[in-house]
């Protein structure tokens, strides 16, 4: 299964965020954000830091993409 961050990636640059204010705003790693980068999976506790810091539902950042 793979995962795809591209919502996320426009919403930051959609609200003038870097990748490290990211990072700042949730205490999440760059190892993390490099997981992301790659359409790794993470964990929940992740993806719902991000949501409350960014306001919005785990829809607006992340799509399950299908392996073909």
């Amino acid at each position: 299964m793979e995962f795809n961050y591209n919502k996320l990636w426009k919403l930051l640059i959609d609200r003038n965020m870097i990748k490290k204010d990211l990072m700042a705003k949730t205490g999440i790693t760059s190892s993390t954000i490099a997981k992301m980068g790659k359409n790794k999976a993470v964990s929940m506790e992740i993806l719902g830091k991000i949501c409350i810091a960014l306001d919005c539902s785990i829809g607006n950042i992340v799509d399950v993409a299908k392996k073909d």
